[in-house]
């Protein structure tokens, strides 16, 4: 078994918060001898707040872990339908519940994060058979410091200093060991193993062909709002850009600035017309929005669906050339680039600097 210094040095050798959650659950099932560790997250949807179970993990080596961007929002449970985490997340502090008798198995509940300002809410699930021992329940709160400070330490890196968005360095690292390996391997037509050393051999996932979309929205008329109303009030105006996409999309889809005005989505749904709805929901938020000193302002945006050939580049380009097209016809538009090809106005070549990419 391995030792509490051990399990603190693979948390903090992760470069990746996907992977997080499910170090935490082998270390705690490994230091305390319990039956299982569900770590869960709040993700929301359309102002609807929901329970999703990103990691689980029991001591007979059974286990999962969830993929956020492909989940089935509707299927999972409310807050509400979960008394017991709710009351921990809204007390920030340990609940336990005896299911079977005040001397029986028990389920103990703790905060997954410390900080109640962070936008970040989940719990950890704790099922042992007895209540845990104030020697236990130190090891837990270790093992959460240092989850926690791990976490915030690849937030930052991950993040967008102006707008707290994701950048593109976040970008390009989910881009290839996330969407397009998975995208590959669902074309081969294989089940996947997790590729970690914490799951055993006979947990895999069955896949079915993915339906990733890359968008980006630019600001319209941005170096007019710059130069007329100065830098600081531009950044306001990012920075309300960034809330208002935050209030848009869903929790689990991903959010970036990719430098100026010009921001991107990266996103998982089955179908090219509830992705145009979620754009046109996003430039609709922008154009009733009243913004501060400013007054009105408008985007265009531009998405196509993500291929297993695809570099970060070359979706980008095509998402940028419907961006570009919805600006110079007046913008405050959203363009589905995948449609202008049907409609013969784009071709499918890409040029990305010099190069011409079919």
């Amino acid at each position: 078994m391995a030792t509490l210094t051990e399990h603190i040095i693979k948390l903090t050798d992760h470069r990746d918060r996907e992977l997080l959650e499910l170090t935490l659950s082998k270390a705690l099932i490994d230091l305390l001898r319990i039956d299982r560790v569900v770590v869960s997250r709040v993700v929301s949807e359309e102002g609807i707040k929901r329970w999703l179970d990103v990691a689980s993990l029991d001591v007979r080596g059974g286990g999962k872990v969830c993929d956020p961007m492909r989940i089935d929002f509707h299927s999972l449970r409310e807050l509400r339908d979960e008394n017991d985490r709710l009351l921990c997340l809204e007390h920030r502090a340990p609940v336990e519940y005896a299911w079977a008798g005040d001397d029986g198995p028990r389920i103990t509940y703790l905060p997954l994060f410390a900080d109640s300002a962070s936008e970040d809410q989940g719990v950890v699930e704790i099922h042992s058979g007895a209540s845990l021992s104030i020697g236990q329940l130190e090891v837990v709160d270790d093992v959460l410091h240092v989850f926690r400070n791990m976490y915030r330490l690849l937030a930052y890196s991950d993040r967008d200093a102006l707008t707290g968005l994701l950048n593109r360095k976040s970008l390009d690292d989910t881009f290839y060991s996330a969407v397009l390996e998975e995208m590959n391997h669902a074309l081969e037509g294989v089940s996947r193993v997790l590729e970690t050393n914490v799951l055993p051999i006979s947990e895999r996932r069955h896949r079915v062909p993915p339906n990733y979309w890359l968008g980006t929205a630019k600001v319209d008329h941005f170096n007019v709002i710059n130069d007329k109303s100065g830098h600081l009030i531009a950044e306001e105006v990012l920075l309300l850009v960034a809330r208002i996409m935050n209030n848009t999309f869903r929790t689990y889809d991903r959010l970036y600035r990719l430098g100026g005005e010009q921001f991107a989505m990266l996103m998982h749904c089955p179908q090219e017309e509830l992705v145009l709805a979620a754009f046109e929901r996003f430039r609709a938020n922008m154009e009733k929005f009243i913004f501060p000193q400013v007054g009105g302002v408008t985007i265009c945006a531009g998405f196509t669906r993500v291929t297993p050939e695809d570099s970060p580049s070359t979706s980008l380009e095509r998402a940028e050339r419907a961006v570009d097209l919805a600006q110079r016809n007046g913008g405050n538009m959203v363009y589905s680039h995948d449609d202008l090809v049907r409609k013969g106005l784009f071709d499918d070549a890409i040029k990305v600097g010099a190069v011409d990419l079919f």
